[in-house]
């Protein structure tokens, strides 16, 4: 097979014909073999009757629906389990994302040999104040921090994988902005980029509020600490916890001498001892926080296990593999 497309959706009732309409003009100009993979992420609309009767007219199409709502990055994990193509496309249900741009990008994964392609919405049609500028001041700190200096649009949807990233990427809690980070760290390090058109939204209202840009912030700093110090996280705290006892040891040395030779304790070597004893306790805690991250990151239960409540198509034999 050679692409798999998959979209994650929530609520997307009124767009779902149209965008597996054009995906499939588009497969079928371009003569790809492909399957289409909507993820339900636990929708209150006739979102999945709807795939169901889409599924009965075109059998490459395939859903999964998840008992309740779990997000965005679970909703893609769970759709790169079960790809079957040698490219696997994602783009958002809600037709901003175009199916036209799906042959370039695979022509990037095929034929120039890229691990992954991002789009990149170079003209946007959204608010500047909201959307834009947030957006762009966001892409920048990610681009800084993660090293990933040639791409200006992380969490676009529009994306193409080879099959073996996504088989060997985990993508969990909101870390879909950060795919990009994540493929880096797996060891995929040839990710590339294309402009891509920009779409105005036809149905409905944008699924994320502002409180995006806050847990983005604080994924991008969870998404850079798992990639450096995941497999050695005594390695960070542990550092950092002996360069505090060490400094508090000091302190407590120099306070020592201080009250042997002045016998001033009180007047001027107080907040001195207070905050060499401080040094040492945070020194400490970061070193025990050190060794349970070791033993934690060792002993990790699975975190993508997700509730589904039905399926459409076969999609179940490649969660197994």
């Amino acid at each position: 097979m050679n692409i798999s497309v998959v979209v994650p959706l929530l609520n997307e009732e009124e767009s779902l014909p149209e965008l597996a309409d054009w995906i499939k003009r588009v497969m079928e100009t371009h003569q790809f073999s492909y399957e289409i993979i909507f993820v339900d992420d636990g929708s209150t609309d006739k979102s999945w009757e709807i795939i169901g009767n889409l599924a009965e007219k075109n059998s490459q199409i395939k859903g999964i629906k998840f008992r309740r709502n779990y997000g965005k990055s679970a909703a893609l994990n769970e759709g790169f389990k079960a790809t079957q193509g040698e490219v696997i496309i994602t783009m958002d249900a809600d037709l901003q994302d175009s199916p036209d741009e799906i042959p370039g990008l695979y022509e990037m994964i095929t034929a120039k040999n890229y691990d992954l392609v991002s789009g990149w919405k170079k003209k946007r049609h959204d608010p500047v104040f909201t959307k834009n500028l947030p957006s762009k001041l966001f892409n920048a700190v990610t681009r800084r921090m993660s090293g990933i200096r040639n791409l200006h649009d992380f969490n676009c949807g529009l994306k193409a994988y080879k099959n073996d990233v996504v088989k060997n990427i985990e993508v969990y809690g909101e870390m879909h902005r950060f795919i990009p980070v994540i493929a880096k760290w797996a060891g995929f390090g040839k990710i590339g980029e294309k402009v891509v058109q920009h779409q105005a939204r036809k149905y409905g209202n944008t699924k994320f509020g502002m409180s995006r840009f806050i847990n983005g912030f604080l994924d991008l700093l969870s998404i850079t600490f798992v990639g450096r110090f995941g497999k050695k996280p005594m390695h960070l705290f542990g550092l950092l916890g002996t360069l505090f006892f060490i400094i508090g040891f000091i302190v407590l040395v120099i306070l020592t001498v201080r009250v042997y030779i002045y016998d001033d304790f009180y007047t001027r070597s107080l907040p001195l001892m207070l905050f060499g004893i401080m040094t040492i306790i945070l020194g400490t805690q970061l070193f025990l926080a050190g060794f349970l991250a070791e033993l934690i990151s060792r002993n990790a239960p699975n975190r993508n296990h997700y509730l589904i409540e039905e399926r459409v198509g076969n999609t179940s034999l490649q969660d197994s593999v």
